[in-house]
């Protein structure tokens, strides 16, 4: 896969993402209970966050480094998301807007400056990038759509 077919793939996730929860008002945005406790704004910081993470830690990857482990740091990826999602709570719905927008910006901004060998195969930096991002939004996606179709 190549530069421009890894960024179309994304973009297209992307968009799938996005269109889940288009249309919906302000209060249903903040309605509790979309996956476990989790309002779709919840799930919009939460996606912000692991591409975040993307930015924190796939510059280190293209060095040879290992990101730390989040069973050793977190206690494992649940806690991650728990504390995450904790320290985001305060945020505003324009806030989270903002932030979800403005961080995807970047990631598509460091993908088009990465060299394209590292975009081609599924180096450890690819491996990072799709779990972070085009396989990831089609989970929280998934679960939007099906709150929504439960009438809410």
């Amino acid at each position: 896969m190549d530069r421009i077919q890894l960024l179309t793939r994304i973009e297209k996730a992307w968009r799938d993402f996005q269109q889940s929860y288009a249309g919906l008002s302000d209060s249903q945005l903040i309605t509790s209970g979309v996956t476990g406790e989790w309002s779709v704004r919840d799930i919009l910081a939460h996606v912000t966050t692991w591409e975040q993470e993307s930015l924190k830690h796939l510059p280190d990857i293209l060095k040879g480094r290992k990101p730390p482990r989040y069973s050793v740091t977190y206690g494992g990826i649940n806690g991650f998301n728990r504390i995450m999602t904790e320290q985001k709570r305060g945020l505003t719905l324009a806030e989270v807007r903002h932030e979800l927008e403005d961080t995807h910006r970047q990631v598509i901004g460091l993908i088009e400056s990465v060299p394209e060998e590292h975009l081609r195969t599924e180096t450890r930096f690819r491996h990072r990038l799709r779990l972070d991002t085009y396989s990831h939004y089609p989970k929280h996606a998934q679960a939007i759509r099906r709150w929504r179709n439960q009438g809410r």
